[in-house]
């Protein structure tokens, strides 16, 4: 059965962060969309300068996660500090957390889920520099290359991306996680 995945992204986001799920993803014979808040293309960034732009599927305002099987947040600085006070952003994570949809985030894409209210009491993990905020958040955070916490997949930097798509793959082949919801 073909899925689609939503990845959620603005400009600034880590390219590999995108990039190598997207790919993966799509190596399955699914379907990988980036929605973002802008419309057009956001522009990437490749570990010290910027990088490509990519082409946005559709708006957050034109999406809706019941359109969706899954949902990925790629990290970078500057992307989830963008997203994190984006309340239409923030309304569309948090309907995947509803409908008990798995949701992966990378780096300081877990930020962005402190904002959404649903880390409190989730096991996590996340690049070191958000752990104390994930922490004050009310997650149990932990150091390691990937976490799964009933449908939340999470891992910490570009060379856990391995471990993360293919825990990705199979949160979303498992499907509905009862007892997600936020």
């Amino acid at each position: 059965m073909k899925k689609r995945i939503a990845i959620l992204a603005t400009h600034g986001f880590e390219e590999s962060e995108l990039k190598s799920p997207k790919e993966h993803l799509e190596q399955q014979g699914w379907e990988a969309l980036i929605i973002s808040p802008e419309a057009g293309t956001i522009k990437a960034w490749a570990e010290k300068n910027w990088g490509k732009e990519y082409p946005v599927d559709q708006t957050v305002g034109e999406a809706d996660a019941s359109g969706f099987d899954a949902l990925v947040l790629p990290g970078g600085v500057m992307n989830p500090d963008k997203l994190r006070t984006n309340e239409e952003a923030l309304d569309f994570i948090r309907d995947f957390f509803d409908q008990q949809k798995p949701v992966a985030a990378i780096c300081h894409g877990p930020q962005l889920l402190i904002n959404a209210g649903v880390v409190d009491g989730r096991r996590m993990t996340s690049v070191a520099a958000i752990r104390v905020d994930l922490v004050n958040a009310g997650a149990d955070w932990v150091d390691e290359e990937v976490v799964v916490d009933n449908g939340l997949v999470t891992s910490r930097t570009p060379k856990d991306l391995p471990a993360f798509n293919k825990k990705i793959v199979e949160e979303i082949q498992e499907g509905i996680h009862a007892g997600q919801a936020s």
